[in-house]
């Protein structure tokens, strides 16, 4: 082995290893993309697969996955939009992950329809110069955002397929301060093991089990109210664009070769969402960026 070879192998050593937890329920051929982007053999892998997917999408998915090592296929929890079994399913990750006794570093959750902005190798560069901070959008909900006040102030029974019609005013959390950001995080293992294990959650899983779009504001506030005491950041590295959607506020806009020069503003790590049969060829542009330094993308005319 070379001087060169084994400088190297120590820096490869030396840099943050990631546990990705995936939540997959359509599109399988762009899952196997977005796998392959972000595969790297010190990463670890832990796919969802929606109960909805169906079984041509499990068997598919978990056939490609086996000439992988460091991958592993959660036990499938029925997900519904804006219900707490979409957190449920990120705690359930945690968990598995946790117990699995594997050394990671960082915890990072994406769609089947997310993409990354950068190698692998730039994103744990990165992960290792900010080692023990964890990236989430944060933001005190009442003075920020109080239209989405109702969410936690209301009960909401989820259902099957969504919600119950029956809903009613309730008290909130005595001494919290609600705080909203979004659904995406990078979060330490120490945070993951505060969350899972310290106790100190169980008050706002019992609460938050019964409001809307949890998956938004159940972090958040967990992490502001408790003992933790890790760096947080207020962002979640993530370039996305928000549009209206009638009764829904906002919703993702699908990317396209328009959004380039958006996508390569700042120093994000990971974009959503995409959509192959609306433009396919998005991902390969942004692929040419892969290797880029973070701030130093020239831009496109």
């Amino acid at each position: 082995m070379t001087d060169s070879d084994s400088k190297a192998e120590n820096a490869s050593s030396n840099q943050v290893t990631i546990a990705y937890f995936i939540l997959v329920h359509r599109f399988p051929e762009q899952f196997k993309r977005l796998f392959k982007a972000l595969y790297h053999p010190e990463n670890h892998y832990l796919i969802h697969l929606d109960k909805k997917a169906s079984i041509e999408i499990y068997d598919d998915i978990k056939d490609f996955l086996t000439d992988f090592p460091s991958t592993y296929i959660l036990e499938s929890e029925n997900v519904v939009w804006g219900g707490y079994s979409m957190v449920q399913a990120e705690l359930n990750g945690m968990n598995y992950l946790l117990k699995l006794n594997l050394e990671w570093d960082f915890f990072i959750n994406l769609s089947g329809q997310d993409y990354p902005l950068r190698s692998q190798k730039i994103i744990r560069e990165y992960l290792t110069k900010n080692k023990g901070k964890n990236f989430l959008q944060i933001a005190d909900q009442l003075a920020v955002r109080p239209e989405t006040m109702n969410r936690i102030e209301n009960h909401f029974t989820e259902t099957a397929d969504g919600f119950s019609d029956i809903t009613y005013k309730r008290a909130y959390l005595k001494d919290v301060v609600p705080y909203i950001g979004g659904q995406w995080m990078i979060l330490t293992r120490q945070c993951c093991e505060f969350i899972c294990n310290s106790g100190e959650a169980k008050k706002f899983e019992d609460y938050y089990k019964n409001t809307l779009i949890a998956d938004e504001s159940f972090f958040q506030t967990v992490l502001m109210n408790t003992s933790f005491d890790g760096v947080l950041i207020n962002d979640d590295k993530r370039a996305i664009i928000w549009i209206p959607d009638g009764n829904i506020k906002l919703r993702p806009k699908t990317i396209t070769e328009d959004d380039v020069n958006f996508l390569l503003e700042g120093d994000n790590l990971f974009a959503r969402k995409f959509d192959d049969n609306i433009d396919a060829n998005i991902i390969d542009n942004m692929e040419l960026f892969f290797n880029h330094p973070l701030n130093k993308v020239e831009m496109q005319n």
